[in-house]
């Protein structure tokens, strides 16, 4: 369960599940793990979407998802360029677009108490390591900023990395654009949305269905 922050924190902790509901802001974190939860500051994410009047926003602090309503999934690939330096934040945007560009949502409104405005929206990543070959243990760099700006609306929580995605040979560089090898950068994304119903327990976590309960 990954939850939401206040804007004034400074501290990231490594929470059992009986205290998860707190965490820190950290901006453009690139260590894995379970204990790594970023996210961006409150300023506009996205001068696009500041000039329309949307935006996510930060989450009240304490915020969980207890309700996971829609959940996405989607890849992003960068081939070109300083992949060292970005490639991993590019091919990270393309993946969160990916999972989210062929969804249309409108019962949101209906299901999330409090229409979208309220809708939260959790975003893990699986980046590759820095030297996937040498047993690397830690993901390429993210700048999450980048990130958050592909979200038009809703709350928007940590959002978490991990080791995974890929790296691969092209066989193909093309240095008028930058590239110094011909190392690709896979990155997968999943992208849930849902709300907080405001309810706690010391086993607290989100709702899950199972068909043995006839669900």
């Amino acid at each position: 369960m990954i939850c939401g922050l206040s804007t004034t924190s400074l501290l990231l902790r490594k929470t059992s599940i009986r205290r998860i509901c707190t965490a820190m802001i950290r901006f453009n974190s690139s260590k894995g793990g379970d204990s790594n939860t970023s996210l961006v500051t409150d300023k506009a994410w996205s001068q696009e979407w500041k000039e329309v009047g949307l935006g996510p926003s930060l989450p009240s602090p304490g915020s969980c998802m207890t309700n996971i309503l829609f959940v996405q999934t989607g890849f992003g690939v960068d081939q070109h360029g300083d992949r060292e330096r970005d490639g991993a934040t590019k091919a990270a945007v393309r993946a969160v677009r990916n999972a989210i560009e062929f969804n249309s949502i409108p019962g949101m409104i209906e299901a999330v108490p409090g229409g979208r405005k309220n809708m939260l929206i959790q975003v893990k990543l699986g980046v590759p390591s820095k030297e996937e070959d040498d047993g690397g243990v830690e993901p390429l760099h993210v700048d999450l900023s980048h990130v958050a700006k592909v979200f038009p609306y809703g709350k928007l929580l940590p959002i978490k990395i991990v080791l995974g995605g890929l790296s691969f040979p092209t066989g193909r560089i093309v240095r008028e654009l930058g590239d110094q090898n011909d190392t690709a950068i896979c990155v997968a994304a999943s992208v849930a949305i849902g709300y907080d119903n405001g309810e706690r327990s010391d086993s607290f976590k989100h709702a899950t269905y199972d068909t043995a309960d006839g669900f």
